[in-house]
């Protein structure tokens, strides 16, 4: 058992990741989930209800501090997945009385809208479930569980967010799509076109300091799809 445990382990396991990345991705998490409570509770006496802080925050949380270069992390997807995915949820409260109906159509129509509007962020499918099951409280305050209460929690969090991962070295948030600084060298090299494999791949995650989605197995597939499709241009053009 504890063998097998192991082995899954071993499979399952991600680049190393070193301790500082770790610890400051730890960091900004508690101290972004701090802040937030924080101001959404400084908030209350303004309103006619207690706003909250979500459970799906925390999701949120986890990909903006642990995974901050990833698509899925950054301030749209952040944004728009949230809201549409409440305004999605505290209608299909209204219009469907079945709740495993209701739960089922707003994650669907969730993950529809977000694939249309390219906000792709999971945590927000927990937002939609949130509007229907959230309890009393949640439920009572119709529409404005929108545009107030979930508009109050990724917008705060989307600031300290933007101000703590950017005093982390080494992170640059929102992901701007530049290359890393090695690019420029690797492309005037003569030795750029050897064969790469999966231990290659691994040193070379190991090198961007922070966490990246994707495994070795997929990196040399994609680059040797790549080099097929750059050999095949440079073909057709003789």
């Amino acid at each position: 058992m504890i063998a097998t445990l192991k082995q899954i382990y071993r499979q399952c396991s991600t680049t190393e990741i070193a301790w500082q990345e770790r610890l400051f991705s730890s960091l900004g998490a508690c101290i972004a989930i701090f802040f937030l409570s924080y101001f959404i509770n400084a908030l209350s006496p303004y309103l006619m209800f207690n706003p909250v802080v979500l459970a799906s925050m925390g999701a949120s949380t986890f990909l903006l501090f642990a995974v901050p270069h990833s698509p899925l992390a950054q301030p749209w997807q952040l944004l728009a997945g949230h809201l549409c995915a409440a305004f999605i949820g505290v209608g299909c409260c209204k219009l469907i009385p079945d709740l495993s109906y209701a739960l089922a159509v707003s994650v669907s129509l969730s993950v529809f809208v977000m694939y249309l509007l390219n906000c792709m962020h999971p945590p927000a499918a927990a937002t939609a479930m949130i509007a229907i099951i959230g309890g009393e409280q949640i439920v009572a305050q119709g529409w404005a569980f929108a545009y107030i209460t979930i508009a109050a929690n990724v917008f705060i969090l989307l600031v300290l967010t933007l101000i703590l991962n950017n005093l982390i070295p080494g992170r640059r948030y929102p992901l701007n799509h530049q290359h890393h600084p090695h690019h420029n060298a690797f492309k005037h090299s003569k030795d750029n076109l050897r064969p790469l494999y999966e231990d290659d791949f691994r040193w070379a995650l190991s090198q961007m300091e922070t966490y990246i989605d994707v495994t070795e197995e997929d990196l040399v597939d994609l680059y040797e799809f790549a080099v097929e499709h750059a050999q095949k241009k440079g073909n057709s053009r003789h």
